[in-house]
C-alpha cells in the first residue's frame, strides 16, 4: 500500500485495541496459523488440525506450557507504565515516563538486572524500527532518554524491570507511542539465514518452539573470520529481544554461559506459533550493534534470519542519548 496514512495520537491508541495473537503449534518453519483474537493478554489455543487427528491435544499441552507473553498490558501486578510523551515528533526527541504503583505514586527503587535498573525498548508496530534505550532516572522517579524515531507511525514502548519492593517479581509493561505525520507501514523483512550489520555477518541457528524451551545460537563473523573477542554487554556477550508480529508480545530471552564469541547462545520459549522479530545487541571494539531477524515459529524447520543492516533499516541502539549502529 503506497498511500500514506495520517497518524495521530488517537489513531495509535486505537491500534493497541486490535492487537493479535497466534494459535499454539510447534517448531520453526513456514508461517503458522492465521492470527486469532487475544483476550486479556493470553494467547488463544490452537485450532484442531484438519482430519480430526490428535494434533489438538498436543496443541493444548503446549498452550499450558507456554510462558505468559509480556508487554501486552500497560498495567500489571500493581504497576503501570505512564508515558509523559506519548506523541513525540519525528526524528530525535526526549521521551519521559515513570513506573507507578497501585497508589499512583512513582516508583523510585528498582533491582539491577543485566546491568540496569530498567530496560526500555521502543519498536515500530511494523517491526522495522527498534531502539534499545538506556534512560536516566530522576530522584522523583521520572525516567528520560533521547530517542531517534525516523518515521511517523505507531510505535510501542516496553519497560522491563523488577521493583525493589520485598517479594516483587519482574514485570514487562507496554504502552503505545504515536509519531504524527504521513505514515505508510513497511512489510516485514523476509526470512533469511544471515544478517549483515556494519561489516559484520551474524548467522542464526537453533530452534524457537512454542511452549518449549529451545536454544538460539548466533554466530558473529567479520570479513569471513570468526569474532572471538566480543565484549560483555549488559552482563553477557549479547542481549536478545524477541517481539511477536501483530500484538508485539515481548519474550523474555535468557543468555547462556559462554563467550567471548563467535557464538552467542540464548534459551527462549515462544508463547505461541506465529512470526517473530529477534533483535541481537552485541558489542565489539567498543561499539554496540544490532542484528535483526525474522523467525516463524509453528512448524518443523530451521530458524531463519533477515539479511539486513541495522543502521539503515532502523534496528538500532541508543545509550544515554547516543546512537549505536
Amino acid at each position: 500500500m503506497n498511500t500514506g496514512v495520517k497518524i495521530t495520537a488517537f489513531a495509535a491508541a486505537l491500534a493497541a485495541t486490535f492487537g493479535t495473537a497466534y494459535g499454539v503449534g510447534k517448531g520453526v518453519g513456514p508461517v503458522g496459523e492465521p492470527a486469532k483474537a487475544e483476550h486479556g493478554g493470553h494467547a488463544a489455543a490452537a485450532p484442531k488440525e484438519e482430519g480430526g487427528g490428535h494434533g489438538g491435544h498436543e496443541g493444548h499441552a503446549e498452550a499450558a506450557n507456554a510462558p505468559a507473553a509480556g508487554g501486552l498490558q500497560v498495567s500489571e501486578n500493581g504497576y503501570t507504565l505512564a508515558l509523559d510523551t506519548p506523541a513525540p515528533a519525528v526524528g530525535r526527541s526526549t521521551l519521559k515516563f515513570s513506573i507507578k504503583d497501585a497508589t499512583g505514586r512513582k516508583v523510585t527503587a528498582f533491582t539491577t538486572e543485566h546491568g540496569k535498573e530498567l530496560h526500555f525498548i521502543v519498536a515500530s508496530r511494523d517491526l522495522n524500527v527498534f531502539r534499545h534505550l538506556h534512560p536516566v532516572k530522576a530522584a522523583d522517579g521520572t525516567w528520560s532518554v533521547d530517542a531517534d524515531l525516523p518515521a511517523a507511525g505507531a510505535y510501542k514502548a516496553f519497560a522491563d524491570f523488577k521493583p525493589a519492593a520485598a517479594g516483587a517479581k519482574g514485570v514487562t509493561l507496554g504502552a503505545d507511542l504515536s509519531v504524527p505525520g504521513a505514515y505508510a507501514p513497511k512489510p516485514l523483512p523476509p526470512v533469511a539465514p544471515v544478517a549483515d550489520v556494519d561489516g559484520y555477518q551474524v548467522r542464526l541457528g537453533g530452534t524457537l518452539d512454542p511452549g518449549k524451551a529451545g536454544e538460539l545460537r548466533l554466530t558473529v563473523t567479520k570479513a569471513g573470520k570468526p569474532v572471538t573477542d566480543l565484549q560483555p554487554y549488559l552482563g553477557a556477550y549479547g542481549h536478545l529481544v524477541a517481539l511477536r508480529e501483530g500484538d508485539l508480545a515481548y519474550l523474555h530471552v535468557h543468555p547462556n554461559e559462554g563467550g567471548p564469541g563467535p557464538d552467542v547462545s540464548f534459551t527462549a520459549t515462544a508463547p505461541s506459533t506465529g512470526t517473530y522479530r529477534l533483535f541481537l545487541d552485541f558489542q565489539h571494539e567498543g561499539k554496540v550493534r544490532t542484528a535483526a531477524f525474522t523467525v516463524r515459529a509453528g512448524a518443523t524447520g530451521a530458524v531463519g534470519a533477515t539479511g539486513e543492516t541495522g543502521a539503515t533499516t532502523g534496528a538500532g541502539h541508543d545509550a544515554g542519548g547516543h546512537a549505536h549502529g
